[in-house]
């Protein structure tokens, strides 16, 4: 599995003939291309159009963050997976009420049946989260085979709440204090690393997109809006249970990230640079670590697990085997 390459400091992108390196005031660090599938910058950089030509030819895919932590944009290079067959399926699925529908309801069930995975597992460790579990359950129960998306996304808002509902006993922590989700700013330390932890999965998932056959601006569950990507919030919302609020809970339960991470910035509370790079380090080793797979019988890793889930909707579109959501089992 090709790794990731995190860049925090100022510097400058520059190649020489086939390598690529980082310069910054700490020195210079080598860009292994072809060892690496992907890029994230959260710092003032400077590059030139033969870096991006390297990139390219290289299928290497770049992501900016602004200086607070959120998504920018992606340089997304030519995609040489692309199908014309693909979208067509894509767009057929979309246009069509029930299908696009079917899909929609399969990513919001599989989310919820994760959420519902977390919170069992912290229920039996001594964590009374139940009325949360039994609020999901009741939720889940209202989503019918005809409803329409904007029905379905308010229940999925409404499971959502559910769940959250449960942090503050998880957590149990009183300088994490959660009061419910609250973005662009976040108002309190627990909504900052929820916001850059979603960050970083959408574009996790948009990497992996960028390896199958499937255009990122078709989407599902979200609407589709060709100026931007969407499936990867789609399939993000399958993983951010079992990823994101996980690694949140065993950071906090393990004093990894304190008080001192966070900062006031732009009217709200944001992660600092520290401790983005603590959320990242434990990002990429939970993305490399491995479970085994009920389906295949053999271990894969996460990030590997989010390629097998856009695999499954790809034989979903063909009409070669309908798409079920991942659910995790602890």
């Amino acid at each position: 599995m090709k790794k990731t390459f995190y860049v925090f400091n100022d510097g400058e992108f520059k190649r020489k003939d086939n390598t690529l390196f980082f310069e910054s005031e700490q020195g210079r660090r080598f860009i292994p291309v072809e060892d690496v599938q992907e890029i994230h910058v959260f710092s003032e950089v400077n590059l030139n159009k033969r870096f991006l030509e390297f990139l390219t030819q290289k299928e290497i895919i770049l992501h900016f963050y602004n200086y607070h932590g959120y998504y920018v944009g992606t340089y997304y290079p030519r995609e040489h997976l692309n199908s014309g067959y693909m979208i067509l399926r894509q767009v057929e699925h979309y246009l069509d009420k029930d299908r696009r529908l079917k899909l929609a309801r399969a990513f919001v069930q599989g989310a919820a049946a994760n959420m519902q995975e977390v919170l069992a597992y912290y229920n039996k460790r001594n964590k009374d989260v139940q009325a949360p579990l039994n609020n999901i359950a009741n939720l889940l129960e209202r989503i019918e085979d005809n409803m329409t998306i904007e029905a379905l996304m308010a229940i999925e808002g409404n499971i959502r709440d559910a769940y959250f509902s449960a942090f503050n006993t998880i957590i149990d922590k009183g300088e994490f204090i959660f009061e419910g989700r609250n973005r662009r700013p976040p108002r309190d330390r627990i909504n900052a690393l929820i916001s850059f932890g979603n960050t970083v999965a959408y574009t996790a998932c948009l990497s992996e997109i960028y390896r199958t056959h499937l255009d990122p601006r078709i989407s599902y569950l979200h609407t589709t809006n060709f100026r931007r990507f969407s499936l990867n919030l789609d399939i993000a919302e399958i993983f951010k249970p079992i990823l994101v609020d996980r690694i949140i809970f065993y950071l906090l339960a393990r004093n990894m990230l304190r008080a001192n991470h966070f900062e006031a910035k732009a009217g709200g509370i944001l992660l600092n640079d520290t401790g983005r790079q603590v959320f990242i380090t434990e990002w990429e080793n939970r993305l490399r670590t491995t479970i085994k797979h009920r389906q295949i019988g053999r271990e894969v890793s996460y990030r590997r697990l989010i390629r097998l889930e856009l695999y499954k909707l790809e034989k979903h579109l063909m009409g070669e085997k309908e798409y079920t959501p991942y659910v995790s089992r602890w």
